[in-house]
């Protein structure tokens, strides 16, 4: 008994099948399209970049901390050639316990007070980075404070800050200097301490040793790759050298914020995920900028501030007639030279290089 082979209704392989003897010949496959294989592998690779950039950008966008800084006021300065910042290095010890602040030698004072500030001017002229002292004897604007009007008044620089926070501070700097201010950066003790951390440290060089029993600073001559507890003692050190006090201090926060940008700018940083991300995320949740200030603006300041460290601009302290003017009421201040100070800032204002101070 023969048994059947005919194929079941419907399906390819009977007789009369598209493989079978009574069916059509099978189709050859074409050879591979590797081009359009390798654009659509483009495609989803350029897709996938976009939205990790975009993610990216937003996650960094909101770590900003804003605040309402730069109000427009009646006779503020008109805006002029360049871009000007106003950096902040404040005393807050928010987010440090007991254990931080001794390790870091900040004391527990309540509140916080400028521990430094400095006006980055970037414009035709160059770059230019410029000490403003926190005893600086400067007139104050008349401001509101609870409800009521503060008369203008003669006091140090830092009062501004005590009295008004960053609107009067800001104010303040705008009036003495005849500069309108184009952006705000602020941080604290514990904020710069994370950063410096988060960078595995800062390469600097000292030309001598520095031993400060207030800050904590006890560092050796030479180049050396600073912690966040050490440069921040080396920022703060004052009582080392006398003589020269806020000055020399001033000069170490100088070299050091051009180092830390350098290094916050390098490949190293910069092309390693494992590196960049928490540095980023250190960086924007420790500083407060003003509203109108974005990602783009902080990279251009940290990329500014860079090229100072290879000797690209100029930094100096704004010109000093007493660094040791006493007033009645007010104490110990630093009076400035009025005629070399205006001749800095009408340079500023002008888009014109300023010289390099004779050292």
């Amino acid at each position: 008994m023969t048994t059947s082979t005919s194929a079941t209704p419907g399906r390819s392989d009977g007789p009369d099948g598209p493989g079978g003897p009574g069916g059509p010949p099978r189709r050859p496959r074409g050879p591979v399209n590797w081009k359009k294989r390798i654009l659509i592998g483009l495609g989803v690779f350029v897709a996938l970049v976009v939205v990790f950039c975009t993610v990216t950008y937003f996650w960094a966008d909101s770590k900003i901390q804003h605040e309402d800084v730069l109000d427009d006021y009646k006779g503020r300065p008109a805006a002029s050639e360049g871009t000007t910042w106003l950096i902040v290095g404040s005393d807050s010890r928010e987010g440090l316990d007991a254990t931080d602040r001794k390790k870091l030698h900040t004391g527990k004072a309540a509140g916080k007070r400028t521990d430094s500030m400095m006006l980055l001017h970037k414009g035709k002229g160059g770059t230019a980075l410029i000490s403003l002292p926190r005893d600086s004897y400067v007139t104050i604007p008349a401001f509101n404070k609870n409800g009521k009007t503060v008369k203008a008044q003669e006091n140090k620089l830092n009062a501004a800050f005590e009295k008004g926070g960053a609107p009067l501070l800001a104010r303040t700097v705008e009036t003495a200097t005849g500069i309108r201010l184009d952006h705000y950066a602020e941080i604290g003790f514990g904020g710069f301490n994370n950063i410096v951390n988060a960078m595995d440290g800062v390469d600097i060089c000292l030309k001598g040793p520095i031993k400060d029993k207030k800050s904590g600073a006890d560092l050796e001559a030479g180049c050396q790759t600073l912690d966040g507890a050490q440069a921040l003692a080396f920022v703060r050190s004052r009582y080392y050298d006398p003589a020269r006090s806020d000055l020399a201090r001033m000069e170490n926060q100088q070299q050091f914020l051009s180092a830390l940008a350098k290094k916050a700018k390098s490949a190293g940083i910069l092309l390693n995920p494992f590196t960049a991300f928490p540095v980023a995320d250190a960086s924007l949740g420790a500083v407060t900028v003003d509203d109108d200030t974005g990602l783009f603006d902080l990279y251009d300041l940290f990329k500014d501030m860079g090229s100072l460290s290879g000797g690209d601009g100029v930094t100096t302290t704004v010109p000093i007639a007493d660094p040791g003017h006493e007033v009645k009421g007010v104490g110990s201040t630093v009076l400035w030279d009025d005629k070399a100070a205006k001749a800095l800032f009408q340079a500023l204002r002008d888009g014109r290089t300023v010289d390099a101070p004779k050292r």
